[in-house]
């Protein structure tokens, strides 16, 4: 083929891609029906504009949240080894290496909507439903203490939703109120010289396959605060009856820890011990479990896991005891707090 005549189908073959008529009048491609084109067409906008119908409540989305994301993101968005964080960071963002978080960062929800229904899960895409979204997108809001945990989330109240950061961005007009700076741009030999004036202070911000999140290191633990000599307690002993009705709700709220700690019978440890007898027992009693120093510290400091220690630590446990390695950001209503308890009295031994 002579050069002149590849230059003429190089040439059609670009005006093909660039321009329909001329795909049209070469015979090639087609126009894209309305159906072929909504497949694609899957942005939300912050106004919700895009938003399907459907609805998520939170315990929804703390198992599907489990099952799809957890591998990644942790059981309750606080990241595994390298791969983002989804909770946390507040007031962090004024710092020389803010978390910047849906709950810390992001301005609109409809970001987060729409990312976990084009993109996730990963190596899955587009395979959840609306529903599972929502209530996904609900587990998340809760992870950053945004909602509670009777939250639904739904087309309706999508935009009652209120974001931390909504006013912390600023529209870019740079191309007007900079203009004056703006001119033929230098392409070469630009500098004299060219120097390395600074260097990444965070270096782990890809992450390793090589790692999982067994193999992975723990974080290097806080150092433990003093914790006063005081006599070992006796176990407590049960006073009254459980009320059933208590038990009961305890049981649907420990769902949220079910992902890390298990009770009864065949119960073993996971990412957290067995609680079996926690109530009453002096802490870090689990036999085969690692527990962090601070732990350790405080069980040798004499800790008994009273009724009292315990609901302090369960409302904010990474409050009550610096260096935990407790993720779980904590209970907020004290009626689930009893319940809990009341639940873990339940199993004894």
């Amino acid at each position: 083929m002579s050069k002149y005549r590849k230059l003429i189908v190089s040439t059609a073959l670009a005006a093909t891609l660039a321009l329909p008529a001329y795909a049209e009048k070469l015979g090639l491609g087609r126009t894209a029906t309305p159906d072929e084109i909504a497949a694609w067409d899957k942005d939300v906008s912050p106004d919700g504009t895009g938003l399907p119908e459907g609805s998520g409540d939170v315990f929804t989305g703390e198992e599907v949240f489990a099952e799809q994301c957890a591998i990644c993101h942790g059981d309750f968005a606080e990241g595994v080894d390298n791969w983002p964080k989804l909770a946390g960071g507040m007031d962090t963002l004024d710092h020389e290496d803010p978390l910047k978080t849906v709950g810390s960062y992001w301005p609109y929800l409809s970001t987060t909507w729409d990312y976990v229904n084009r993109s996730m899960p990963f190596g899955n895409a587009q395979t959840l439903t609306p529903d599972e979204v929502y209530a996904i997108v609900a587990y998340i809001l809760y992870s950053n203490d945004l909602v509670d945990d009777e939250f639904v989330l739904s087309k309706d109240n999508f935009l009652e939703v209120d974001m931390p950061n909504k006013d912390g961005f600023i529209l870019d007009d740079r191309l007007t109120s900079e203009a004056h700076f703006v001119g033929e741009p230098c392409m070469e030999n630009c500098k004299e010289t060219v120097e390395i004036t600074k260097r990444a202070l965070v270096l782990d911000v890809t992450p390793d396959e090589g790692t999982s999140a067994e193999a992975a290191p723990v974080a290097q633990e806080a150092k433990a605060e003093p914790v006063e000599e005081a006599p070992v307690e006796e176990p407590a002993v049960q006073e009254a009856a459980l009320d059933p009705e208590l038990v009961k709700k305890g049981e649907k709220t420990f769902k949220k820890c079910k992902a890390c700690h298990q009770v009864g019978d065949k119960a073993k440890n996971k990412t957290g011990p067995i609680l079996n007898g926690i109530v009453g027992a002096a802490a870090a009693k689990a036999d085969g479990f690692k527990y962090s120093k601070v732990m350790k510290a405080a069980a040798e400091g004499g800790l008994v896991w009273t009724d009292e220690e315990l609901g302090a630590f369960l409302t904010k446990p990474k409050k009550y005891m610096k260096g935990t390695k407790m993720s779980f950001a904590g209970l907020k209503k004290d009626k689930d707090i009893a319940a809990v308890i009341a639940y873990l009295k339940s199993f004894p031994q």
